[in-house]
């Protein structure tokens, strides 16, 4: 089948990556749909997206359309596409670009869907504290991840990992299940299930703003913020003003007489402890005041003396 691959970051890669490896017959990139270059760092030099730089590496064509228009249909159509492949592009895809697809659209959505529909489906999970997740494989439809199922798989998560850590879990376990897809589409022995939307959840684009820590909440909550948020846009607080990242934590079942964000001790054990709401405690071990560089807990309180008995903003 020919294919045209649809996505932008560094989790979609691996599956990209084993599609080359697989027969023509079976799946042939005639082409790789991506975001334009963007602006990154302190330089703020245009940069290629991370599905734009593996593709390169293949030789495949490359397009970076800032909108799918008539311009965009008449590329992709100029390539005589079987199939549409996406997997975390971040567009939607209208009714006249997926009928220049004979065989349709498939994508591939990291949660057990119907649950967490939209952008942030990983940090979805570990917000909700989920004692499971996982990578499911849809037909595009017109409505957001409302498709019906081809294939899903779970995942168990022990309430550690982080977004990034995760990430990467998924897109392995997404690249194997996007190859058993193909495989069977190819075969013409693909089954599928519809989605029950009375249970859809949904969650959305995350923001800078998203990460500010509200220490009224329990610090499971707290805790679950942060993993969820790292490496963005990064779990963050105040202290006399100035922005700290808080990168690493835990939450300690023991209680705790203070206010909220009150920062009441070092523990030689679990790090620096603070007061959250439902009489909970955070320990904190790796943080970093902005424009700073990332401390553990020792270190940090090494540099800042008179840190312990002050109190975060909430």
């Amino acid at each position: 089948m020919r294919v045209l691959f649809a996505g932008s970051p560094s989790i979609a890669v691996p599956a990209l990556e084993r599609l080359f490896s697989l027969p023509q017959d079976v799946c042939e990139i005639i082409g790789v749909l991506t975001n334009p270059d963007t602006p990154q760092g302190r330089g703020q030099l245009c940069e290629a997206t991370d599905i734009a730089k593996a593709a390169a590496k293949w030789g495949a064509p490359v397009l970076k359309p800032e909108k799918l228009d008539a311009s965009t249909r008449e590329a992709v159509g100029a390539l005589s596409p079987d199939i549409l492949v996406s997997f975390a592009y971040g567009r939607i895809f209208g009714p006249k670009f997926l009928a220049l697809f004979p065989r349709g659209g498939i994508n591939v959505h990291p949660s057990l869907l119907p649950k967490h529909r939209g952008a942030s489906p990983i940090q979805a999970a570990l917000l909700n504290m989920d004692a499971k997740t996982g990578v499911s494989i849809q037909y595009l439809a017109r409505e957001m991840d409302s498709g019906d199922i081809l294939l899903q798989e779970e995942l168990p998560l022990t309430g550690r990992e982080t977004t990034a850590g995760l990430s990467e879990v998924i897109s392995q376990k997404a690249a194997r299940l996007l190859e058993k897809a193909l495989i069977n589409i190819a075969a013409g022995s693909v089954t599928s299930t519809p989605q029950n939307n009375a249970d859809a959840t949904f969650c959305r684009v995350l923001t800078k703003q998203d990460g500010c820590i509200d220490w009224n909440m329990s610090a499971q909550a707290i805790d679950a913020r942060i993993r969820a948020f790292y490496p963005w846009p990064l779990a963050w607080t105040r202290h006399n003003g100035t922005r700290l990242f808080i990168l690493e934590a835990h939450p300690l079942e023991i209680d705790a007489v203070g206010v909220a964000g009150d920062i009441l001790r070092a523990d030689k054990q679990h790090g620096i402890l603070v007061k959250t709401g439902n009489r909970g405690v955070l320990a904190i071990t790796k943080l970093q005041f902005e424009t700073k560089k990332v401390l553990d807990w020792k270190s940090f309180l090494n540099g800042a003396r008179d840190f312990l008995g002050t109190r975060f903003e909430t």
